[in-house]
């Protein structure tokens, strides 16, 4: 099917198949794992206080998948620090199984964008770190870890430096880490954002696939509008200037999901309700302005 979908042809994206419907009725029984109440972030500066975060509300249940998008400045990152209490937030409640967050904890794991792995550690004993920190004694540790890297998919690279990985097999490794304290909820701030599209096209693959397999809880912080689309159950959307919620979306589209269904209406139709949230269009004032372009090559051949 061709992305040149007429729009006036697209159902509407909160249209949903039989067995979509049924699947959301079935997981919103499940009990509530993450819930954020009225959450706000003021940062204090030496020009005065900026509101980061506005009254930001949304309960995630067990095993569901959420992504959360919004325009740049939104506060994407910054709300999952503060879930994974990396951050202090200034009023309202962040709950993971009913208990007030007040810092980093077992019950959360987390992935960011950038590998942050240690260089002088193997693999194997990258993976291992949390379990150190936990004081899991070092035979036990070692099973534990054997078993998350065959899940990876990384256990022939056990012995391996961090420099001898490519960005995705490294990423791997990160995920693995955030997974071997055994999480409730996996936070993941843009974690494939700097993998070329081959390598970002099959870590989704294999982020789901270990999500269908674990009892895990994934939050996921993207820019990307197909992936949150491709991934999610639903769509968390954050307007910016401060970060607040516009929309909390049920993906349409059915699993199990698969590249195919990129071209599927339901898919096409989420990612233009996606695009109006957040590229909402001009103002008149903002039509109006128009930059001016300065020629600075002195080329006559008009070939440009």
């Amino acid at each position: 099917m061709s992305q040149h979908i007429q729009q006036d042809s697209l159902p509407s994206y909160l249209d949903q198949q039989p067995a979509v419907k049924s699947r959301f009725e079935r997981l919103k029984q499940r009990e509530v794992v993450l819930e954020v109440r009225g959450l706000h972030k003021i940062y204090e500066g030496s020009k005065g206080k900026t509101l980061a975060l506005k009254d930001v509300s949304f309960k995630t249940h067990r095993r569901e998948f959420v992504c959360v998008i919004g325009p740049s400045g939104c506060g994407k990152s910054t709300l999952i620090r503060i879930l994974a209490g990396l951050e202090s937030y200034s009023s309202g409640q962040v709950l993971v199984d009913g208990k007030p967050v007040n810092g980093p904890g077992r019950d959360r794991g987390m992935v960011f964008q950038g590998y942050t792995l240690f260089p002088w550690r193997t693999v194997k004993s990258n993976v291992m770190f949390g379990l150190e920190m936990n004081n899991v004694s070092r035979s036990e540790a070692a099973r534990e870890v054997d078993m998350w890297l065959e899940l990876v998919g990384l256990e022939k690279f056990a012995d391996a430096y961090p420099h001898e990985l490519s960005g995705g097999m490294k990423q791997r490794v990160a995920i693995a880490r955030a997974l071997v304290n055994q999480p409730r909820i996996l936070l993941m701030d843009e974690p494939f954002g700097a993998l070329d599209a081959q390598t970002r096209a099959r870590m989704q693959s294999h982020l789901i696939d270990i999500w269908r397999n674990i009892d895990i809880t994934i939050l996921f912080i993207t820019h990307d509008l197909d992936e949150a689309i491709h991934l999610a159950d639903r769509i968390l959307v954050l307007k910016a200037h401060p970060g607040e919620v516009q929309e909390l979306i049920e993906v349409p589209v059915p699993r199990p999901r698969s590249a195919e269904q990129f071209n599927s209406p339901e898919f096409i139709a989420t990612k233009a309700r996606l695009e109006a949230l957040i590229h909402p269009p001009q103002s008149e004032a903002e039509q109006l302005v128009h930059p001016h372009m300065i020629r600075l090559v002195n080329v006559n051949d008009n070939v440009e």
